[in-house]
């Protein structure tokens, strides 16, 4: 999300100026305006601070924040337990932050402070830098006193919650990098070595046996209709992401995702281990259950379990526990929802979501070396199998050719 520097007048007439995320300039006014602010100068910062940065740059400017922050609020986290006040903690941080957008946010959050706004206030005015979940941590902490606590909870919930990610892309990181090369290799034989091949066969008068026809035609195929093939892969990605961008189409598409043959169960265990370890933080924190329920709905990323989220929520409003609705979806197993219930029952409800959160966390690993050790065999025979046959089809027609010339 970009980030604005602006300069404003308040109802008193009094000069304000700051920094705020939003999509575009025109929603930065209006998020401004309704906090009362008439502003006279609004500009992108990153026009001024990053100029000519093109948008890969820039997006990884945004991985770069994002990675950065589970270190920053670690380190804040050390300072408050130390008894250093927040503004001076928040400067001390500002002058090491590496990211430079992370660092303008930081220097905004330190000012919203000296002016009297709460950490969770400031927090609030940086949505694309901190997630609802961040935000409700914090308020929760502020509440309770204990923001050095609740600081150290979410720079240990975002470091695992990475490593999770991680392993799930390094296992998916293979394959890819083997469908890559495999495709550059098949590419490079079918556009440069077998037309050259075909065409000296076809000026000596020879035939061209069975699988160099074959080959020819899929060579042909896809040189001469490359572009309505590579139209019609745009429009399909397009299509696939206007449904997804609807409800019941994403609510379809994820549900597809989880019931794939080898990836549905990876995916599963780790929306499941993301919702344990998301719910025990909230909770120990003190963020009441129902709006923990909303947060993690939003943290999970996919529309199924989502809508069970929903109903559970729903469920609690009604009065209902956390476990009964949970075994009733058919999303979570039976072991999910009869731990929790112990969990309740016994009041370590926390603890038994971090004891979840564990397992499937070891079940993600697991399923991990599974899947690769599963597309491994498979794609190495599939590569195999193509580079083979394509060779195949290259040596026939020379072996025809040095069989006519003698």
């Amino acid at each position: 999300m970009p980030v604005f520097t602006y300069k404003a007048y308040n109802a008193a007439g009094q000069v304000k100026s700051g920094i705020e995320d939003a999509d575009s300039a025109r929603d930065a006014r209006v998020r401004l305006r309704r906090q009362g602010l008439h502003v006279t100068d609004i500009d992108e910062l990153a026009t001024k601070s990053d100029r000519g940065k093109s948008a890969f740059s820039r997006a990884m400017d945004r991985r770069a924040t994002k990675r950065e922050l589970p270190s920053i609020t670690r380190q804040l986290a050390t300072l408050l337990r130390s008894g250093i006040p927040l503004n001076e903690a928040m400067k001390a941080l500002v002058e090491q932050i590496e990211t430079r957008r992370l660092e303008i946010v930081f220097r905004d959050l330190r000012e919203r402070i000296n002016a009297g706004a709460s950490f969770a206030e400031g927090l609030e005015q940086h949505p694309g830098v901190f997630p609802k979940l961040y935000v409700s941590m914090v308020r929760a902490g502020e509440a309770s006193g204990n923001n050095d606590v609740v600081l150290q909870r979410l720079a240990d919930f975002m470091l695992k919650s990475a490593r999770t990610r991680n392993k799930v892309l390094s296992a998916l990181m293979y394959p890819l990098i083997m469908l890559s090369v495999g495709a550059i290799v098949v590419g490079f034989l079918m556009v440069k070595v077998v037309p050259q091949l075909i065409e000296l066969v076809e000026a000596k008068g020879g035939e061209l046996p069975g699988p160099t026809a074959a080959l020819k035609a899929v060579t042909d195929f896809f040189t001469g209709y490359w572009i309505p093939l590579g139209v019609g892969a745009v429009l399909l990605v397009m299509v696939v992401m206007a449904i997804h961008s609807r409800p019941k189409g994403r609510y379809a598409i994820d549900k597809l995702m989880l019931s794939l043959p080898i990836f549905g169960d990876l995916f599963k265990k780790q929306a499941i281990s993301r919702f344990a370890v998301t719910l025990s933080t909230l909770l120990k924190t003190g963020v009441p259950i129902l709006e923990a329920i909303k947060i993690v709905r939003e943290v999970v990323a996919n529309a199924v379990l989502a809508k069970v989220l929903d109903d559970l929520h729903a469920a609690i409003l009604q009065g209902a526990d956390i476990a009964g609705p949970l075994k009733r979806s058919g999303i979570f197993p039976p072991s999910v929802g009869y731990m929790i219930a112990v969990g309740e029952q016994s009041g370590e409800l926390e603890e038994i979501l971090d004891t979840l959160a564990d397992a499937y966390d070891t079940e993600v690993e697991v399923s991990t070396e599974r899947m690769t050790a599963a597309l491994e065999p498979i794609m190495i025979v599939l590569l195999a199998g193509i580079v083979t046959f394509i060779v195949f089809a290259i040596v026939l027609p020379m072996l025809s050719l040095s069989s006519t010339a003698r």
